[in-house]
């Protein structure tokens, strides 16, 4: 048996049976898979984002691997929609194409089948049968790359936030900012996703009355990456930490972030403004600038 129907938020829509958004801006949205659903998700959200002004409930359904569970699904989320008065979007990955048909047939939601909307093009186009494998994309197919991502991850756990200057030269980039600027999720999202090792380094006061870079970084000036924020922002997640604090006073974060940015300016060093952008615009960016390779997917070798 599936489990009750628990959305997560998204946009901010709090609302209950009777939903508060009573026009057309809110839509439940379901991501349902026979595997893990984090594709199906990724894919999503990539498409929601483009409707700012959509607010929305998202719930995400794993493992939906037999024809009672994907009956089952469909029914409730043809509840939600009764019980909401509005019409699911329903994102879906269902490699098993009898498990597709079951679900669609049943559920009266907006449907978007990721699979069947971009394998069976690229069959005819390739003249080749995809292997219906579910779960493929999260599967370990070359151990070392994965063995690598899996020692960035603990290289980057090991120096986060300048915990330690030991084997501070095997970072392929090194991320520098004021205290909350975004160092320690990026970090984690290149290790993670590319497998790249990176440390990151707090600027503080010191650095600022110095005017130099903290003196361990100054060797390692070509793998440096700033990141900055706006001070209203870094002001909002400080007061988080510690509220009404001087740490968190706007005054303050406006004078760390300017001689942050001064200071990295004077040192050449690439650096960006994090508060606009997705952790994946920012780790692309990196990239890019660094030219940074990271464990990439299986290459022709021509």
């Amino acid at each position: 048996m599936t489990e009750d129907i628990q959305f997560s938020p998204e946009h901010a829509c709090a609302c209950s049976n009777q939903c508060a958004c009573s026009d057309s801006q809110w839509r439940p949205v379901f991501i349902v898979s026979d595997g893990t659903a984090i594709t199906a998700e990724t894919l999503a959200h990539s498409v929601m984002t483009q409707f700012p002004d959509l607010s929305y409930d998202k719930q995400r359904i794993p493992f939906i691997d037999t024809i009672e569970k994907a009956k089952q699904t469909a029914e409730k989320i043809n509840a939600v929609q009764r019980r909401k008065g509005v019409r699911a979007l329903v994102f879906s990955t269902f490699v098993d194409p009898n498990l597709s048909r079951a679900f669609i047939t049943a559920c009266d939601g907006f449907q978007i089948e990721l699979f069947r909307s971009f394998v069976g093009p690229l069959e005819r186009e390739l003249n080749m049968k995809s292997v219906h494998t579910v779960g493929a994309t999260h599967k370990i197919k070359n151990e070392e790359r994965y063995n690598k991502r899996i020692a960035a991850i603990d290289y980057t756990l090991t120096h986060d936030d300048g915990q330690t200057n030991r084997g501070l030269d095997e970072a392929e980039v090194i991320l520098v900012g004021v205290s909350r600027s975004g160092k320690t999720p990026t970090s984690l999202f290149l290790a993670m996703q590319f497998g790249i090792k990176v440390a990151n380094y707090p600027l503080i006061p010191e650095d600022f009355d110095r005017g130099t870079l903290p003196e361990a970084l100054l060797p390692l000036k070509d793998k440096l990456f700033g990141l900055s924020i706006k001070p209203e922002r870094l002001s909002e997640i400080r007061n988080e930490r510690r509220p009404n604090s001087r740490y968190a006073s706007l005054e303050n974060c406006r004078a760390e972030i300017s001689a942050a940015e001064a200071l990295m300016t004077a040192y050449g060093i690439h650096w960006l403004n994090s508060t606009t952008k997705s952790i994946e615009e920012i780790a692309t960016t990196i990239i890019a600038k660094l030219n940074l390779q990271g464990s990439s997917s299986r290459a022709c070798a021509c």
